[in-house]
């Protein structure tokens, strides 16, 4: 994982959404479609299409638990002033354990994200390509993580919308 890819989360999240609503940034919400949202910002240009789950399950020693998270929030963005085109990231509002990764599930093919704190992304822009074009082809992601204080974490997203919202986000912003 590369620094650029933490700047760029956190860069997202300074401007970006919160939860389910995403209220709190309308101003800079362009377009929406079902489950997904695409923000823009302008300095410097990036775009992004995002969502949050649709359900979430907490276990610690096989039980299930109430914990508190903060934003859950799956991203898919594009920065051309830095040349990043359809960057996966995901943010499980807890630190995650170190040394960990969380797990991507989408439409039956199964993907690493490597974790630092708070988010997670695939190794390379490579592998950022097929979770977008598995996104694009399925109906549901689920991301299982483990947080630093040993909670296992189980996101499920609906991609309805992912497509249209992922080439929206291209158009205005691809490199």
């Amino acid at each position: 994982m590369t620094t650029g890819r933490i700047i760029s989360a956190a860069a997202m999240l300074a401007v970006s959404v919160t939860g389910a609503a995403f209220a709190q940034s309308e101003s800079n919400q362009v377009a929406a479609e079902t489950d997904w949202v695409v923000f823009e910002g302008a300095d410097p240009k990036e775009c992004w299409a995002v969502t949050a789950p649709k359900e979430t399950v907490n276990t610690r020693n096989g039980s299930e638990v109430a914990v508190r998270r903060g934003d859950i929030l799956m991203f898919v963005t594009y920065r051309p002033g830095q040349s990043i085109a359809g960057e996966v990231s995901f943010t499980g509002g807890y630190p995650f354990a170190e040394g960990s990764s969380a797990t991507l599930e989408v439409g039956g093919s199964t993907f690493e994200l490597f974790t630092d704190g708070e988010y997670a992304w695939p190794a390379s822009p490579a592998e950022d390509q097929k979770i977008v074009t598995a996104i694009k082809r399925g109906a549901d992601a689920v991301i299982t993580a483990r947080s630093a204080r040993g909670t296992q974490t189980k996101d499920s997203f609906s991609l309805l919308g992912a497509t249209a919202m992922i080439e929206e986000a291209e158009k205005r912003c691809a490199p």
